[in-house]
C-alpha cells in the first residue's frame, strides 16, 4: 500500500544516506559559522576591530537574517521541496563565506556575514523535517543527535583548519577554502537526497492547499506552553553556549598565553571529545527514557544545564591549562545534551506536514536570542569590565554569564508537565 502523499515510482533515498548527507552539509554549516571565532584575533588586528564589533560580527550580523528568514524559507520547504531549499541555501552561504575573505573593513565583513546568515537560514529547519520524514518517532531523537554531530564536528574542523591556515598562510585563505568546499558538495547533495514525500506542486495541488498555513501552525504552537518553555530554555543555554564557543579561543590567547595554533588545538579537542559524546548521549538517553515519560525530553537537558554551570565556572577560573581542559570537558559535553531531546520534542508538537515551519519558529527564538545576543553580550560585558579587570575582563564576562544556565535549567524543568499534554503522536 502506497504511503499518503507519495508518487508512484518516485525515487527515494535510503534513510542513512539522507542522514549522512545532511550531516555533511551541517558540518559545513558550522565550519562556516565557527571559523570566525578562531580567526577573531587576526581579523581584529588586521581590520582594527574592538571586542564589541567582533561580537556583532559573530552574533547579530549572522543571526539577524538567519533567524528571521528561516521562517518563510521553512514554509517554502514544506510546500515545495525540502532538498532543493537546502541545496540552494548551501550554495548561497558558501559563496558569501568566500566573500568574507576579501573584506577590507568592518562593514565589508558585516555584510558578508549577513549573506552567510541568509544562506544558512534555509538549511537547518528543512533538514529537521527531512529527518522526521525518514525516521520513526522512536528513533528520531537519536537520528537528530547524529545530525547534530555537525555542530561539534563542524566547529572543531573550523577551529583546527582555520587556526592552522591563518597561522601558516593568512586568515583570508581560510574563508576561501571553506567556501569552495561547500560549493563543491552542493550538486552531490541534490543528487543523493530526495524528498520523502511529494510536494503539493509535484502532485498537482495548488500551492499550500491541504497543508496547514503558516498562521495556523504559529497559532497552534502559541497555545502550547511547552513550545515557549523549550524555546526560551534553549535560547538561554545558547546565549552561553554560543558566547563561550566564540570567545573561548580569545580567552585562551589572552589569559593562558596560547598562540593561535595552540588555542585551536585546545578548543578543537574539547569540541570533538566533549561535543560528540554529549550530542550522541543526549539523543540515546532521550529515546530510551522518553518512551516511559515524554517529560524526559525536557528534564534531561535541564539536569545537564544544572550540572554544567559550576563545572564551566571551574574551567573558566582555572589558571592552569591542563586543569582547565579537564574542567571544560564534561560541561562541554553537557552543553550539547539538549539537542536531540529538544529538537525531537519540537517535531512532535505539530503534524508532519508542518515540521519545517515549527522547527523554524523554534530556531527563530533560539538563534535570535542565543546566537544574536550571546556572542555580542559577552563581548560587550568584556569591554565594560576592561577598566576593572584588564586582560582578564573576558574571563569575568563568561563567569557572570553562567547565570543563564540556571534560567535554562528552570525552564526545561517546567516544560516537562506541559510536554506530556502537547505531544502529537504519529
Amino acid at each position: 500500500m502506497r504511503a499518503a502523499g507519495t508518487v508512484p515510482g518516485r525515487a527515494r533515498s535510503h534513510p542513512n544516506v539522507v542522514l549522512g548527507m545532511l550531516l555533511l552539509v551541517y558540518v559545513f554549516n558550522f565550519v562556516d559559522r565557527q571559523i570566525l571565532a578562531i580567526l577573531a584575533a587576526p581579523i581584529q588586528q588586521d581590520l582594527k576591530l574592538s571586542d564589541g564589533e567582533m561580537g556583532l560580527l559573530g552574533g547579530l550580523a549572522f543571526a539577524l537574517l538567519y533567524s528571521t528568514l528561516a521562517v518563510p524559507l521553512a514554509a517554502l520547504a514544506d510546500r515545495t521541496s525540502r532538498s532543493w531549499v537546502i541545496t540552494v541555501s548551501l550554495l548561497l552561504w558558501s559563496g558569501f563565506t568566500a566573500l568574507c575573505g576579501i573584506a577590507q573593513g568592518f562593514w565589508h565583513i558585516f555584510l558578508a556575514r549577513l549573506g552567510v546568515g541568509i544562506g544558512e537560514a534555509g538549511g537547518v529547519a528543512p533538514s529537521y523535517a527531512l529527518i522526521g520524514d525518514y525516521f520513526p518517532s522512536e528513533r528520531r531523537a537519536t537520528a537528530l543527535s547524529v545530525y547534530s554531530l555537525g555542530i561539534p564536528l563542524g566547529s572543531a574542523i573550523g577551529v583546527l583548519a582555520g587556526g592552522y591556515i591563518a597561522a601558516t598562510v593568512d586568515w583570508r585563505l581560510a574563508f576561501f577554502v571553506v567556501g569552495l568546499g561547500g560549493l563543491i558538495i552542493a550538486p552531490f547533495f541534490k543528487l543523493l537526497v530526495k524528498d520523502r514525500e511529494a510536494s503539493p506542486l509535484a502532485t498537482g495541488h495548488a500551492l499550500g492547499r491541504d497543508l496547514p498555513s503558516f498562521g495556523a501552525t504559529a497559532a497552534l504552537l502559541a497555545r502550547k506552553p511547552s513550545f515557549w518553555l523549550l524555546s526560551f530554555g534553549a535560547a538561554c543555554s545558547s546565549m552561553l553556549g554560543y558566547g563561550i564557543a566564540f570567545w573561548l579561543p580569545s580567552l585562551l590567547q589572552r589569559s593562558f598565553g596560547f598562540d593561535l595554533v595552540q588555542a585551536s588545538q585546545f578548543f578543537g579537542a574539547l569540541l570533538l571529545i566533549g561535543g560528540v559524546a554529549g550530542v550522541l548521549g543526549g539523543g540515546w538517553l532521550a529515546d530510551r527514557l522518553g518512551h516511559r515519560d515524554r517529560a524526559f525530553y525536557s528534564w534531561l537537558p535541564g539536569v545537564a544545564f544544572f550540572i554544567g554551570a559550576p563545572l564551566f565556572a571551574l574551567g573558566i577560573s582555572s589558571s592552569n591549562a591542563g586543569l582547565a581542559f579537564a574542567f571544560f570537558l564534561i560541561p562541554q559535553a553537557l552543553a550539547y545534551v539538549w539537542l536531540g531531546p529538544v529538537l525531537s520534542a519540537i517535531q512532535h508538537l505539530v503534524e508532519p506536514s508542518a515540521r519545517s515551519t515549527a522547527s523554524a519558529l523554534f530556531l527563530l527564538i533560539n538563534n535570535l536570542i542565543g546566537l544574536g545576543g550571546g556572542i555580542y553580550a559577552l563581548g560587550a560585558v568584556s569591554e565594560f569590565l576592561a577598566p576593572y579587570y584588564g586582560e582578564e575582563a573576558l574571563r569575568y564576562s563568561m563567569l557572570y554569564s553562567l547565570l543563564l544556565y540556571a534560567v535554562a535549567a528552570l525552564l526545561m524543568g517546567l516544560a516537562g508537565r506541559s510536554l506530556r499534554q502537547d505531544w502529537v503522536d504519529e
